[in-house]
């Protein structure tokens, strides 16, 4: 029997549960969750300690606020989330598809406005996972969950797709696809458009209008993306190299496909804003690769994403990065991601409260990215919300122990909270050697180990000097030598360090802010007083 409406599976549900004990059936009807398949840059975001409030709490520096962290929305009938297909092939060698074909689903779930679809970064925390599907609803407050896997043999595919209430652990609708591999891009257009118009039967009781699940391109072109898209997200030196090079035949194979011109465009973006190429080539190719995306599409979501970014971060052009980002959002209004794009526009304009609560709305949709719950913190730490700020930090540092600059940042609040031995224990555990140093330079001089903080300093310029001239300044700014501090900062824009778009309201560089460069600095980057 297939459900219809969640009105009919709610009826049979109270039905079964007069008749008896939920928790104690067997057969068929019940399903054993134990089976399921289931920075180098923070640059836009460095550089907003809190040494000086803890240098000048009585200067009044920094104001408490009266917001609070994201509460929990109620998970009703009309939410989702779809746990990474697993690959069942014998080589193991399909993950990028699987990966590709989950993306896919995802994203057609979410352009329907009547279901709420948890974010992709939290359901992939739970790859491979053994969790019961009844804890994994809890944790991403979803009453349903899609899962599935994929097996190839020869040049055969099966993929298999279930959904399962996560209230109880109930089987609510299942397919399995049997097809040829000789057309990868059409496998996953039917079998994306068939899932996604089948749960909205079941979910929401009605035909709601169809969308395609991705734009028609050459098979081969689609499977060189799903591999460049595949490496991407991996957001390493290597990873990124291979996107380019696996992007780069994608639109060698089907010039006429918009995405992978936009999977182009950010990863020559990300190479760039890494230090990993020439911050100039490598933003104008990423830009020249966007604009092309879009003459293709202009309704790419993405693409629109990824023209903000480079708006925001290279050009310094405030309005267009806000409309950039604002329609992207528009054209998918349920991805967290883009809304963590308008966030930074708000950031980097000083309106700090604004990106706060664009970012919580974030998180409500993606509540496992960990990379959301960096940018939580670090807004409650530009706004003087140290209590908040340590919380969110410790949520970042339990989603990944290693997060880069976490350890270094939560360093930085104990001492703002006047905890120096707890913020020195801290900075101990940061892994990431330009954090590290970067830490060491402020929490030293903070703590009067200025000897330390010198050799500490010297070192940190000697082996950043060339990608990290924002975060140079800061620690100049914060030891009161003005005149050194405007020296790198200068050296910054010239570089177009992409920190600098995050340069007013922070905290680091009030000292300076009297100072007629600063005033100078914010009108050659087109930024307000």
């Amino acid at each position: 029997m297939r459900y219809q409406s969640a009105a009919d599976l709610r009826a049979d549900l109270q039905r079964l549960q007069r008749d008896t004990t939920l928790s104690h059936m067997s057969g068929p009807s019940r399903v054993a969750a134990t089976t399921s398949p289931w920075h180098r840059r923070r640059g836009v975001w460095a550089g907003a300690g809190s040494i000086v409030l803890a240098l000048a709490v009585g200067a009044g520096l920094w104001t408490g606020r009266a917001s609070k962290n994201p509460a929990p929305v109620s998970a009703t009938t009309q939410s989702i989330a779809v746990l990474p297909l697993v690959d069942l092939s014998a080589q193991q060698d399909q993950q990028y598809f699987a990966d590709g074909l989950t993306e896919d689903l995802l994203n057609a779930l979410a352009n329907n406005p009547q279901l709420r679809v948890a974010g992709k970064t939290s359901a992939f925390q739970f790859r491979n996972s053994q969790d019961d599907p009844r804890e994994i609803g809890k944790k991403l407050n979803v009453a349903n969950i899609l899962e599935g896997s994929v097996r190839k043999t020869d040049n055969r595919v099966r993929i298999t797709a279930r959904l399962v209430s996560a209230a109880d652990g109930f089987n609510l609708w299942s397919e399995t696809y049997d097809r040829e591999m000789n057309d990868i891009f059409a496998i996953q257009t039917d079998i994306s458009r068939s899932v996604a118009d089948a749960l909205r039967v079941t979910l929401l009781g009605g035909e709601q209008k169809k969308t395609n699940a991705v734009r028609v391109a050459k098979p081969s072109a689609y499977n060189a993306y799903l591999q460049g898209r595949y490496f991407r997200q991996l957001n390493t030196k290597e990873s990124l190299e291979k996107a380019r090079q696996y992007f780069e035949e994608a639109v060698a194979l089907d010039p006429d496909y918009a995405p992978a011109w936009t999977g182009l465009a950010l990863a020559h973006g990300s190479r760039a804003s890494e230090g990993y190429t020439p911050v100039t080539e490598g933003y104008e190719k990423a830009r020249k690769a966007v604009e092309h995306a879009l003459e293709l599409d202009p309704d790419l979501a993405e693409a629109h994403a990824a023209l903000a970014f480079i708006r925001r971060a290279y050009d310094w052009d405030w309005v267009g990065a806000d409309a950039s980002a604002r329609r992207a959002l528009e054209l998918e209004p349920g991805n967290g991601a883009l809304l963590l794009g308008v966030a930074r526009v708000a950031s980097g304009l000083g309106r700090l409260d604004e990106a706060l609560d664009l970012t919580r709305r974030a998180a409500i949709s993606d509540p496992l990215n960990v990379a959301i719950h960096y940018r939580l913190a670090r807004y409650d730490y530009f706004l003087g919300r140290l209590d908040e700020a340590v919380a969110s930090f410790s949520k970042v540092l339990e989603l990944n122990p290693e997060y880069p600059a976490a350890h270094e940042d939560l360093a930085l609040v104990y001492l703002a909270q006047s905890h120096p031995d707890a913020a020195l224990a801290e900075m101990e555990q940061e892994k990431a050697d330009l954090w590290r140093h970067y830490g060491f330079s402020l929490l030293y001089y903070a703590v009067g180990r200025h000897k330390e903080a010198d050799a500490t300093l010297s070192e940190f310029v000697k082996n950043y000097q060339h990608t990290a001239a924002f975060q140079i300044a800061e620690v100049y700014a914060v030891r009161g030598e003005v005149n050194r501090a405007f020296e790198w900062l200068e050296r910054a824009y010239a570089q177009r360090d992409s920190g600098l778009s995050q340069l007013k309201g922070q905290p680091h560089f009030k000292r300076l802010e009297r100072d007629p460069r600063y005033a100078a600095l914010l009108a050659k980057m087109r930024l307000p007083l």
